[in-house]
This record gives C-alpha cells, structure tokens and sequence, in this order.
C-alpha cells in the first residue's frame, strides 16, 4: 500500500471481529458489525497551526492499536485489505499491550 496521509490523517488497517464467540457460537460475516479497531500503518505530519504556522504532531505512531467510531473516516481498498482514514480526532484511544 503506498498512500502517504496529510494533515493530521492516519491510515488505519481494519482488523476482523472474533468470528467465533467464547460459547463456540460462530457468527456469519452477514451479522457483523464493522471492525472498530485497527493498527496504524501510515501517520501524516499533523495539522498546521494557523496562529503559529508551526506543525502540532500526531500523538500515534505506526503499529499503534486502536478503536475509532463505526462512521468515521473515510474507507479504502487495496492489496486485499481494508484501510480507514481517519482525523487524529476520530480515534477514540490507543489499546495498550
């Protein structure tokens, strides 16, 4: 995937839901909802201040785990994978190991 976000847009690869719940009840893709958590592949530089014209950094780095809201960013298709981009501030945290 070579796509390099600007501003303060991060690249997220969607990860799948459990298919199999902890019962050993399987759930078809059909009755999924969309995955909310991802890992991070591409961060841009952050967005501009306009008072400063100074560059406020991203607080994610590539790698990072995390969860973001169903409707946000936007969705995108490559190499097989599906990938979100999203504003930093539509990510909801980082899932810490």
């Amino acid at each position: 995937m070579n796509i390099r976000p600007l501003a303060d847009r991060v690249v997220v690869k969607l990860v799948s839901a459990e298919q199999t719940l902890k019962s050993g009840i399987i759930i078809p893709d059909t009755a999924k909802e969309k995955p909310q958590e991802g890992e991070v592949v591409a961060v841009g530089p952050g967005r501009l201040d306009v008072t400063t014209s100074k560059r406020v950094a991203i607080e994610l780095k590539k790698g990072d785990r995390v969860l973001f809201e169903n409707w946000g960013g936007k969705d995108y298709k490559a190499d097989g994978f599906e990938y979100k981009i999203l504003r930093e501030d539509e990510i909801i945290g980082i899932i810490e190991k």
